[in-house]
């Protein structure tokens, strides 16, 4: 028996190859598929089954692409209903790989289909579960994503609570916990840095474990601070639900080289969007004018997600030397399918042709720290909510970049504002939509936050009531 968790950081996401004698189950694939059949292959083995266990919000995932290539049988669990052909399973129905069994758990909650499958190794002990996003390490599925359905977040959360005590719990401590995400992923507010655990550590150190807790409790701890889900998650589970291009498709229309000529001729009559996806340094440095900046260096994929609202949008590329198949394949993970192309000779190639160029003023923590010494400065934070509770310097203005488009009425274009986020990256991504919506006096803080603290301007801490 061979299992290997397929983590990709970008997504906070986990797949899963499971083998046995030759047969082989992947469990939540992404889009891009090659390297399950490549490995399969070099395996000597077959992908006989493609187990989801939801229809994932956040990423699409790769089970259409996979079972035409391999003519594997996709799984999901009970109720769900696709375009496609699908074996929709019964709770604990278990399928066969070579000398283990795979058992559907129905753990309805985060989604109503939403499954856990529980592996029996060859000596029918209970090896592992994958919980997709029922339980992760210190924490659960948020339960306000369901697709369609009459049913409150507090109805699911009370599922959600009867799934993990039913179906979980019971199981043995040392069962191992392959969870579909960790930190850093929206599907829920606690994740851990972790990616493996197993039932007695999470009965000990997860919230919503806890054997003294109720159903009312469980209920109002899973939904309190939880933020809205970002705008494409529906989107995403709904090309899970009924299908999608095929990602070879998306590759060979998206991943295209552009002379400057033509990709200008794309931003200027095909209302495409110039996507730089550099680092926040080079974007700093020299940019094309009306271009957004998400790097790949970052949480690329779920900041196109939040801030890009039109799945369909044409989308052209400037792009690091060897980086365009990286960015188009991380943009079809979450759906945006409609990559025309690239930038080829990237900015050098713009400035050989004569082309216009705009520069983002950005300047040292300690320079912002001079300047607002000697003159009061409008400062705009683009930190989440909690980070911004935690510290915050005194006179901030303050909303979380994943909202600015609905707060851009906030922000005169007539003011000089002094943006940043935590560490740098967030801060050029806004500074980049506000100059794109004509907002030019916009001076960005390298190193964000971090870097502030480190000088002496004054910041308003948040103090535990416990601790007063």
């Amino acid at each position: 028996m061979k299992i290997e968790q397929i983590y990709t950081g970008c997504l906070a996401q986990g797949a899963y190859y499971i083998e046995s004698e030759g047969e082989v189950a992947i469990i939540d694939p992404l889009r891009e598929i090659q390297p399950y059949i490549d490995k399969a292959n070099s395996e000597n083995a077959k992908i006989k089954y493609v187990f989801e266990t939801h229809f994932h919000a956040d990423f699409v995932s790769g089970h259409i692409d996979l079972a035409k290539k391999t003519g594997a049988t996709i799984v999901y669990g009970p109720g769900a209903e696709t375009s496609y052909d699908i074996h929709s399973a019964t709770d604990g129905e278990e399928f066969q790989l070579g000398k283990i069994t795979i058992k559907a758990l129905h753990t309805p909650g985060h989604t109503l289909e939403s499954t856990t499958y529980l592996l029996i190794d060859e000596n029918g002990k209970n090896h592992a579960i994958f919980s997709g996003d029922t339980l992760f390490l210190g924490d659960v599925g948020r339960p306000d994503l369901a697709i369609k359905s009459d049913l409150t977040k507090e109805d699911l959360a009370a599922m959600l609570y009867d799934s993990l005590r039913n179906k979980i719990m019971p199981l043995a401590d040392d069962v191992i916990v392959y969870p579909a995400h960790g930190a850093g992923s929206a599907c829920g507010k606690n994740l851990s840095k972790e990616t493996v655990g197993t039932i007695g550590d999470q009965k000990k150190t997860n919230y919503a474990l806890r054997e003294d807790m109720t159903k009312e409790e469980f209920v109002k701890e899973v939904l309190d601070g939880m933020p809205p889900p970002p705008q494409y998650f529906a989107k995403n589970a709904m090309m899970n639900k009924t299908g999608y291009d095929s990602f070879e498709q998306v590759l060979k229309t998206g991943n295209v080289p552009l002379n400057p000529e033509d990709f200008e001729a794309m931003a200027n009559h095909e209302e495409a969007l110039v996507l730089d996806v550099r680092s926040q340094e080079d974007f700093v440095k020299a940019h094309i004018p009306n271009s957004i900046f998400i790097g790949l260096n970052g949480q690329f994929a779920p900041w196109v997600g939040a801030l890009i609202t039109d799945l369909k949008q044409p989308i052209i590329l400037v792009v690091p030397e060897g980086k365009s198949e990286e960015a188009v394949t991380r943009l079809s993970r979450v759906g945006y399918d409609n990559t025309l192309g690239y930038l080829e000779g990237g900015l050098e190639a713009w400035k050989a042709a004569g082309k216009e160029i705009g520069t983002l003023e950005s300047i040292s923590a300690d320079e912002f720290a001079n300047r607002a010494k000697k003159q009061e400065l409008n400062i705009l934070d683009v930190r989440k909510d909690g980070e911004y509770t935690s510290s915050h310097l005194e006179d901030a203005q303050h909303f979380a970049l994943d909202f600015i488009n609905q707060n851009m009425n906030q922000v005169d274009k007539d003011k000089t504002y002094y943006v940043h986020c935590a560490g740098g990256y967030r801060s050029v991504i806004a500074a980049s939509i506000l100059k794109a919506r004509g907002f030019n006096n916009l001076v960005d803080i390298a190193g964000g936050f971090g870097a502030i603290k480190k000088t002496d301007l004054k910041t308003t801490d948040f103090v535990c009531p416990s601790t007063l």
